[in-house]
């Protein structure tokens, strides 16, 4: 029999703020974290805006050595999961460390680090002006690795990077390790930094972010019909997952229990979902029945949501797919709405908004819903939260290359 999991510490970094309380309280208020991009000059590029962590100055947020030792992204994720680590005050010296792993997902991992050395070698043509830290700062599994070395966790450590269903993916294999007895802990998420010139630009000549720059408040739009793409954000979202027994022993606060999880492949094309939506509806319907859970008694599900066009319809058309004539009463809300597309991190957050709508019963709206695309019909808790108790709820998260993933989370 599968050990129960539940959910007793979180943290953030996002567009909305640098703790989960500005975080969920922007989000209950329907306040957006986009503006105008400050990290590079955006003079050349077509989109002249993104999500960023407001207020962040490495130096400011962490102790030398660590801003010149770690990627933003990697920076992001450590910060995360400080203040996960504090909110489910664990005490270290009573747990064995190697029952406790981490698994830290990223979807591009360092590119901030990669285009500066570039920069560095191409100007100079002299390999001794590459910085000695470069590797470590690229690699994608860096997030995890700090954040082991830092807490002392000794257990199962892992990276998953499957674009923007990394922290899904990563948090349902964190899952995984506690089911199966590999684990009583796992500190688990996803954190992302790509506002750079390649980021911008490549996700730009791919025609996949809004170019709204006269309005970037209005830019996240998803499931309206004047929606554009999606907005470029940063972050981290970083959960602290514990078995049922242990957190209760210890007295541990709990936010949701992680009922369950699953993952599918369009196997369709490297950017462009299924049209009918058919490998995220097959994530969402095994994720239920791993979670044993009825569509029926779903009352919440956080969408993927990004504003892009065919992906929003594509979402929708999965939900009424897997959940029937269910679907016209379950209320979907997408969290990119505020925060712009966090990549691989969103899910992360996402999975934070969720269990704090149970907790709390109140989900929080979709933003800059005006005018509802005739194909998406649904009720996307427009403009204005919404006050409601619900106990069973999904998080979807789908990324190119065509990776699906559903977490399925209930109230305690």
């Amino acid at each position: 029999m599968k050990r129960r999991v539940v959910i007793t510490g979180m943290g953030t970094v996002n567009p909305l703020g640098t703790n989960v309380g500005t975080f969920w309280e922007g989000l209950l208020a329907g306040r957006h974290g986009i503006g105008p991009i400050t990290q590079f000059d955006h003079s050349a590029f077509k989109c002249h805006f993104a999500g960023e962590v407001p207020g962040y100055d490495p130096e400011t947020f962490l102790e030398a050595p660590l801003p010149r030792r770690l990627d933003r992204f990697a920076q992001f994720g450590l910060l995360a999961a400080r203040e996960a680590m504090r909110d489910t005050a664990l005490e270290r010296a009573k747990v064995d460390p190697f029952r406790c792993g981490v698994a830290i997902g990223s979807g591009i991992g360092g590119l901030n680090e990669l285009e500066q050395q570039n920069a560095r070698y191409t100007r100079e043509q002299l390999p001794r002006v590459i910085n000695i830290f470069c590797i470590p700062k690229m690699i994608p599994n860096s997030a995890a690795g700090v954040v082991s070395i830092e807490f002392d966790l000794r257990g199962p450590n892992t990276v998953v990077s499957t674009a923007c269903a990394s922290a899904n993916q990563a948090i349902g294999e964190a899952l995984r390790m506690i089911q199966l007895d590999l684990a009583d802990v796992m500190v688990a998420g996803a954190a992302e930094s790509a506002i750079t010139p390649l980021g911008v630009g490549g996700f730009t000549q791919l025609k996949a972010l809004s170019l709204r720059n006269d309005n970037p408040g209005a830019a996240s739009r998803p499931f309206d019909r004047d929606r554009d793409g999606f907005v470029l954000s940063e972050g981290a979202g970083v959960v602290v997952l514990e078995e049922y027994e242990h957190a209760k022993k210890r007295g541990a606060k709990i936010y949701a229990e992680l009922l369950g999880s699953a993952s599918t492949c369009d196997s369709h094309h490297i950017t462009e979902p299924h049209p009918e939506g058919l490998g995220a509806a097959k994530a969402m319907e095994l994720a239920l029945r791993d979670a044993r859970v009825d569509p029926t008694d779903v009352g919440y599900a956080n969408a993927h949501g990004t504003s892009t066009n065919k992906g929003d319809i594509a979402e929708t058309q999965a939900i009424k797919r897997v959940f029937g004539p269910h679907a016209s009463r379950l209320l979907v809300s997408s969290t990119k709405s505020m925060t712009g597309h966090l990549l691989g991190a969103s899910g992360a957050i996402e999975l934070i908004a969720v269990a704090l709508s149970l907790k709390h019963g109140v989900v929080h709206p979709t933003i800059n819903l005006d005018n509802p695309d005739a194909q998406c019909d649904l009720d996307y808790v427009p403009k204005v939260a919404r006050e409601v108790r619900v106990t069973r709820a999904i998080s979807n998260s789908f990324g190119f290359g065509g990776h699906n993933c559903c977490l399925v989370v209930g109230s305690v």
